[in-house]
């Protein structure tokens, strides 16, 4: 492909995340009254006060500008993330069983204290991004700290992890985060999310238990999550792997393409490595057949027919952008590389708001804008948009003027 479409492209995602994703959450989010953040606001910029706000969230901004702050060096990234920190601590540390509580209320107390597997692994990928970018010991010893009690809390028969645990760690019944989320004590949400924050932390934390977990982990994803048959990934299933639903996730499984590559890189293993990229590949194309509408956009979700969910929300745009570009640099198939920037290129047109900043939450297929979603919540946040800037733009100038060949951050 013409090297100047893809510099054309790397020049226009990055106006995006550092001329209106960036500066949005810091203009718009930030909460004045209590040193966090507003849990919801709406398209139009109303912020709701009485908003629960969870873990995900914090950590989610606090990886973002540290990310932001180690590639461009601006005060102001550095200042948001150092404000997520002081929020992560302040509101959602556990300081007597240790690690993260789930949710706040709006005044800032305790709302629901168990812990939610997937809001430590946010937490540990957030302390080693913030301590990554800062240099601060403080953070690598608590996202050390997070890891160490899933391993000794979490980890769950016939391997892999629970989804959940009460307050002090204990086990509990009921596993479910909410919307569609069955009550099943293993997802790919939850192990997927691990292995990215235990990726991130074995690259400035290279401990050997923690390779050694990584590693477990990485075996229990080809073995067990991803699906060979279909090449879509597993959502919920019981303690002995028996899956409990056949549904799609198009955002999830091309998500998943790029982070087992990323694992596989982290790990140089490579036996492991060449089947997670091979695994990586199948997700990508399975994604591109399956889940790809003719205008770029990804869909939400689908069975096994075919989609269920033509609508396209904001999130699996971007790891579609990301994951085809990894695709295209794992397996040179042009196709790939022409997804990821027609995936950009859809984004542009229908999910980028130009009135009031940031994305939009939804569209339907049509593309219109869905009023109810909101463009700050509970989930939205600018984790994927923002890492998709900062990986897009990298990846295509490696394809433009290095060869091609993605570098483990």
């Amino acid at each position: 492909m013409n090297p100047a479409v893809l510099a054309d492209h790397a020049r226009r995602i990055e106006e995006d995340l550092r001329g209106n994703i960036l500066p949005f959450w810091i203009k718009r989010v930030v909460n004045p009254a209590d040193g966090g953040f507003h849990g919801s606001l709406t398209n139009g910029l109303t912020v709701d006060p009485s908003a629960e706000r969870g873990v995900i969230l914090t950590s989610r901004i606090l990886w973002a500008y540290s990310a932001a702050y180690s590639r461009y060096r601006d005060p102001a990234h550095l200042a948001m993330a150092d404000r997520a920190y002081g929020d992560l601590q302040a509101r959602f540390r556990d300081p007597e069983h240790g690690g993260y509580r789930w949710s706040v209320a709006a005044d800032g107390t305790v709302a629901r204290a168990h812990k939610q597997m997937l809001g430590e692994a946010f937490a540990i990928y957030a302390l080693a991004e913030y301590h990554a970018a800062t240099g601060r010991r403080e953070p690598l010893e608590e996202a050390i700290a997070t890891h160490r009690l899933v391993e000794a809390h979490a980890s769950a028969p016939h391997g892999g992890y629970f989804d959940a645990a009460g307050p002090a760690w204990e086990p509990v019944s009921g596993f479910r985060l909410g919307g569609d989320a069955l009550n099943a004590p293993k997802s790919q949400d939850t192990h997927l999310h691990i292995l990215e924050a235990y990726t991130r932390l074995l690259a400035v934390w290279p401990e050997p238990a923690l390779h050694a977990a990584l590693l477990r982990l990485a075996g229990v994803m080809i073995e067990r999550i991803v699906d060979p048959r279909t090449g879509h990934l597993g959502q919920f299933f019981d303690l002995d792997w028996t899956p409990r639903s056949d549904l799609v996730a198009y955002g999830h499984d091309i998500e998943a393409s790029w982070l087992l590559a990323s694992a596989a890189e982290r790990l140089r293993d490579p036996g492991l490595a060449e089947r997670m990229r091979a695994a990586a590949v199948r997700l990508a194309e399975t994604t591109l057949a399956e889940g790809a509408d003719g205008d770029g956009g990804l869909y939400y979700h689908g069975a096994p027919g075919g989609p269920t969910d033509t609508n396209k929300e904001w999130w699996p745009q971007a790891e579609a952008v990301v994951g085809f570009l990894n695709a295209y640099q794992l397996s040179r198939e042009e196709r790939f590389l022409a997804a990821a920037l027609h995936t950009w290129d859809f984004i542009e047109k229908r999910i980028i708001d130009r009135e009031h900043g940031e994305w939009f939450r939804t569209v339907s297929r049509e593309g219109r804008v869905l009023d109810d979603g909101l463009k700050v919540d509970f989930w939205k946040c600018p984790y994927h948009n923002v890492r998709m800037g900062l990986e897009a733009t990298r990846r295509l100038r490696e394809i433009s003027g290095a060869g091609g060949q993605a570098s483990v951050p």
